[in-house]
């Protein structure tokens, strides 16, 4: 139950009392209006010796007995209400104060959560900063890797070519030898022969 419902509850108890207070004193005002009201018709017999102020005693006490009783079982019967009434504002107004306690509660619940949540944000932009970063190093390594890939490949490609060069380089120089080790084998068998001679 929420604090509007409670704080209705109590208004419609006190709106209830507040009733019950006013029939209550119309109907008094109304008993002592019908009391002072009521005639008394009285037949007398003129043979007998009658006391009408005694008469009259009599029934303004019956009248004022019969008021009195009316009086205070409205008034027991009233205040019986009333007190059912201020025992029910009473157990409301606890559950007004223990419904305004679980809402401070509550509130204090919801100022902690805002608290964590603001950390987390906060841990959140700190993280996404970092990967950030790291995204942008991890780029300019890639950067640098290909870059030093491509110069590497380009270095690779040199030497193949250099050494491409170097071997036909060295075949021809292994082709003069050869052709040069013929002509010397060629000559120094001509040496031979011109020595046998």
């Amino acid at each position: 139950m929420n604090k509007a419902e409670l704080q209705a509850k109590a208004d419609a108890l006190t709106d209830e009392i507040n009733f019950l207070r006013t029939l209550y004193d119309a109907e008094i005002s109304q008993l002592h209006a019908q009391i002072s009201d009521t005639s008394v018709v009285v037949s007398m017999d003129n043979s007998r010796n009658l006391d009408l102020d005694c008469i009259v005693a009599e029934v303004r006490a019956q009248y004022e007995e019969i008021a009195n009783r009316s009086r205070a079982e409205a008034e027991a019967m009233y205040q019986s209400r009333f007190d059912d009434l201020r025992m029910a504002a009473g157990r409301n107004g606890n559950d007004l104060q223990n419904s305004k306690n679980e809402i401070t509660e509550l509130n204090r619940a919801i100022q902690k959560l805002k608290g964590e949540i603001e950390c987390a944000k906060s841990q959140r932009a700190a993280l996404e900063a970092a990967i950030n970063q790291a995204e942008e190093r991890g780029e300019a390594a890639i950067r640098d890797a290909k870059n030093k890939l491509a110069e590497l490949e380009a270095a690779l490609q040199k030497a193949k070519q250099d050494m491409a060069r170097q071997l036909r380089e060295y075949q021809e120089l292994m082709n003069v030898k050869l052709a040069l080790d013929i002509e010397i084998a060629t000559y120094k068998k001509m040496l031979e022969g011109e020595e046998q001679r």
